[in-house]
């Protein structure tokens, strides 16, 4: 049986991996082009979606949520104040150091934990197994990918092995 660390810590580890190269060649890129860092990290595919920014924070938000709502440890608050490529790194970084933190046993065995998750329009249940495949590792994936096709979008060099991670 594939346990729920297993099945979320690593992946997440790979995605921020890959998310922060393709930041990192995406601020180069704006660099090299003249492009404002702001108007970079400002890039939306249509006006009422989330900017570069908040892919990177939603993504982070999602890996700590698995682990507090499953788990059941305190998170760490996190300001969603990042306006800088460096910034959003950090973020990165902060939210793996949180991983680090997690226990193994924290959320392992405890695929049939009841878990749920209020938004603002609605509330889900969820068993912590149906949670992390069926919200989790896609919202995660979502953001990530996101993040991808806005760089692209723009025009930074990347491909599919750059999301993919080498």
């Amino acid at each position: 049986m594939t346990s729920l660390h297993d099945l979320t810590v690593p992946a997440f580890r790979r995605g921020f991996a890959s998310l922060s190269a393709i930041l990192t060649t995406g601020e180069a890129f704006a660099r090299d082009t003249g492009v404002a860092e702001s108007e970079m990290l400002d890039t939306r595919l249509i006006a009422d979606m989330a900017p570069l920014t908040a892919q990177v924070q939603r993504a982070s938000d999602t890996a700590k949520g698995a682990m507090v709502r499953i788990g059941g440890v305190p998170t760490v608050a996190m300001a969603d104040d990042e306006t800088t490529f460096a910034a959003l790194q950090q973020r990165i970084a902060a939210t793996l150091a949180f991983l680090d933190t997690v226990p193994r046993d924290a959320i392992d065995g405890k695929e049939s934990t009841p878990v749920t998750l209020v938004t603002r329009s609605q509330t889900f249940e969820f068993t912590a197994q149906s949670y992390v495949l069926g919200f989790v590792l896609p919202n995660f994936y979502f953001h990530i990918t996101t993040a991808y096709a806005l760089l692209r979008m723009r025009g930074v060099p990347i491909g599919k092995m750059d999301y993919l991670g080498r």
